[in-house]
Order: structure tokens, then C-alpha cells, then sequence
């Protein structure tokens, strides 16, 4: 965020620039369904703090997110491939017990 501002801001038009950059990103991060304060987000060069702040948010959230998935393919993949009962999956797959019985239910359906 800090080099793009510092682009806009030695540009002569900075005003016009840092205009149709924000609405580029605004429309950009909006078709990625990213929920980032869009509506708040008027100037890249005065909101940049916001959005930085905003989009490490969603990294974060996005890698828990990728997290989850990944320990329940695990948690998935054996179920399917081994004989073990759901406290051990649980454990390996760093899921509750809970969740790996709802998956193992999910499957057999």
C-alpha cells in the first residue's frame, strides 16, 4: 500500500490518480467477495492504514479458513482409507471429536 501511495502521491494529477486507483480496488476486492470496509473506502492515499489493516484481516482469516479445510480433508482421508476410531483422527487431524463423527456421518451419506 505504501508504494502505491507514494506512486499517486508524486504524481501531478494526484487527486485524479488516487481517484480511479481507489475505485479499481474497490471493484476489484468487491468481485473477489472480499468484505473489507469497501463503503468506508474513498481515498487510497487517506484510507490506506484502513485498508492495509482491513486486507491483513482477511489474509488471516483466509488462511484459518485454508487451515480448517486442510485438517478436514485429513480427518477425511482416513475415515476412508484406515480403520481408526474417531478419537484418534481427531487427534491427528487437530480437529474435536464432534467434527470428525459429523464428517464421518457426511461420508457414509
Amino acid at each position: 500500500m505504501d508504494r502505491v501511495v507514494k506512486i499517486i502521491e508524486a504524481d501531478p494529477s494526484k487527486e485524479r490518480v488516487d481517484k480511479i486507483i481507489t475505485r479499481w480496488i474497490k471493484r476489484h476486492l468487491s468481485r473477489l467477495g472480499a468484505e473489507v470496509g469497501l463503503e468506508r473506502l474513498n481515498s487510497l492515499v487517506e484510507d490506506r492504514d484502513m485498508l492495509a489493516e482491513n486486507l491483513e484481516n482477511l489474509v488471516k482469516k483466509e488462511r484459518l479458513e485454508g487451515r480448517q479445510e486442510g485438517r478436514q480433508e485429513t480427518a477425511r482421508n482416513l475415515i476412508n482409507r484406515t480403520e481408526m476410531n474417531d478419537q484418534m483422527i481427531a487427534e491427528i487431524a487437530g480437529l474435536t471429536i464432534d467434527e470428525v463423527s459429523q464428517l464421518r456421518s457426511a461420508i457414509k451419506h
